[in-house]
């Protein structure tokens, strides 16, 4: 019984306190907010990336839903975010989302681009700590003079 014991004291309760304290290394979740001048509802060769721009990361419990998480940051001069999370998120959902919009003109969410689901564990095998989130964009009320011709790359040919 005390052999037991012993083991638990040595095998058991470091992992708990290990456990309990804030990530020595935090997660870096990175990513870009674009403006759809074309409308397309996807990055094109017309896109233009967003500074200024108000990204929040939000973490929900997995049964309840409820936030557990929130942390805002703000794109640099290329449009990227870049932001840290000091915890481990394992049991929960974690998404990254636009807030707002600097640019008048362009500031309403692009279907389907409002956020992107990342991954905040250490426990599922990536060894790196940085998390890159999908694009996430706002688009032009107006589609701009010479999209249609951007768009035309990309149309399928069947022959």
């Amino acid at each position: 019984m005390a052999k037991m014991f012993m083991l638990f004291v040595l095998c058991v309760l470091p992992a708990l306190a290990i456990g309990s304290r804030p990530m020595s290394n935090p997660f870096n979740v990175q990513g870009r907010v674009y403006c759809d001048t074309c409308r397309a509802g996807f990055e094109t060769s017309a896109t233009t990336y967003i500074p200024g721009a108000k990204v929040r990361v939000e973490c929900k419990n997995k049964s309840t839903m409820e936030l557990v998480y929130s942390k805002e940051a703000t794109t640099d001069s290329t449009g990227t975010y870049n932001i840290e999370v000091d915890e481990d998120h394992q049991d929960q959902l974690c998404d990254a989302m636009l807030v707002s919009s600097p640019q008048s003109d362009c500031a309403t969410v692009s279907p389907g681009r409002d956020r992107a689901r990342v991954i905040l564990t250490g426990l599922n095998g990536i060894a790196s700590q940085k998390r890159f989130a999908n694009a996430m964009g706002f688009m032009k009320e107006k589609a701009l003079s010479g999209c249609a011709q951007v768009l035309k790359q990309y149309q399928e040919y069947d022959e």
